[in-house]
């Protein structure tokens, strides 16, 4: 198995989305200590800064798409598939999830959505590709 720019990408997006969590675990760490960050969340936590969370979510979102476009990357690996669609939707899709990634923690909603659905329609092109190249 060679490594194609669609596993490059993928390995991209997914050490991004690895990281994904340092900025508001470190929000919280500076704003409610170190120890108070690191305990289990309950009723009487404190709420984090308004961008933290957006970031926190934002994250979430990241590994909910990470699952849908990393199985087609690996399709495409095992079936050695790589073309000019799957190499520019797997593109694009590391580019609109990075921007989405910031644009949600900026709090920017109309782009934010923009960035979302860039990074969905590129995993549907992924797929499409993909069911295409069985012919």
């Amino acid at each position: 198995m060679k490594f194609t720019p669609e596993l490059y990408c993928l390995t991209l997006i997914s050490a991004a989305t690895a990281l994904m969590w340092v900025p508001y675990v470190l929000a919280r760490m500076t704003t409610h200590g170190v120890m108070r960050a690191i305990g289990t969340p309950g009723a009487c936590y404190p709420v984090d800064a308004p961008w933290a969370d957006r970031a926190r979510r934002a994250h979430i979102n990241a590994i909910e798409n990470l699952v849908v476009f990393a199985p087609l990357v690996l399709v495409g690996a095992i079936i050695d598939v790589s073309n000019r669609a799957t190499v520019l939707s797997a593109q694009v899709y590391v580019v609109a999830r990075l921007a989405h990634y910031v644009i949600y923690a900026a709090g920017i909603p109309v782009i934010r959505t923009f960035a979302f659905l860039t990074g969905a329609c590129a995993t549907i092109v992924l797929a499409i590709a993909l069911l295409l190249s069985r012919t």
